[in-house]
């Protein structure tokens, strides 16, 4: 995985100034004359603001307007294995959802606002039953699935890509050797958790060999 990234905001803290007046009185004479006197608190002076500046400032910004910009990724070392999941969603800011699938590395994952919440194996389809490529909007979502087109297996916490039946679901053995007629099977724990915070139209992006680091634009 790449190294991880934190931006650090910077602001300024403002200095108060305060005023004491002192007054000291009694009689005065020609010999020695005790005038008022008053103290001025002196102020500490208030940090000046830094500024980025050039090609930092520049991507900075575009950054900030880009809505799928990979800004986290979880720290796994090593490749996914089947099976396996990944979750932690603990501080993510609140942002769109967007979900990627790379049909090379075999693996989902999940961001919330660019920050990458969850990961996994997945299982595919194969040469006669591939799992497109493109960017999906989810159509609809079915909780407790069953597909009649092959024997009424379950397909538990459905997401629908496709009017044809092309789904991230789970219920699915996702260990080496098995596949889908298409659809991308993902282990229930993380099956379970993308359905609670999926709706529909967020959208579930499908490669075939892209790589992304932090930074990069995700669509």
């Amino acid at each position: 995985m790449d190294v991880i990234l934190k931006w650090i905001g910077g602001g300024t803290v403002a200095a108060a100034l305060v005023l004491a007046g002192v007054a000291i009185g009694g009689r005065a004479t020609a010999e020695n004359q005790l005038p008022e006197t008053a103290s001025l608190a002196q102020a500490a002076p208030a940090p000046q603001p830094v500024f980025a500046h050039g090609a930092i400032a520049a991507k900075a910004a575009a950054d900030a307007e880009r809505l799928y910009t990979v800004r986290r990724v979880l720290p796994i070392e090593g490749p996914i294995k089947y099976g396996e999941w990944h979750w932690d969603d603990e501080g993510v800011p609140d942002g769109p959802l967007l979900v990627t699938v790379d049909l090379q590395a075999r693996v989902i994952s999940i961001f919330q606002g660019g920050y990458e919440i969850g990961a996994a194996a997945v299982m595919l389809g194969t040469d006669e039953h591939p799992t497109p490529t493109g960017t999906f909007p989810i159509l609809w979502k079915q909780r407790h699935n069953v597909s009649e087109k092959y024997g009424n297996a379950p397909m538990p916490w459905s997401m629908f890509l496709t009017n044809d039946g092309i789904a991230i679901h789970g219920g699915s053995e996702v260990e080496n050797g098995y596949a889908s007629h298409g659809c991308i099977g993902v282990p229930d724990d993380i099956a379970k958790r993308l359905f609670a915070i999926a709706k529909k139209g967020d959208r579930v992006v499908i490669t075939d060999g892209k790589r992304m680091g932090l930074g990069d634009s995700i669509i």
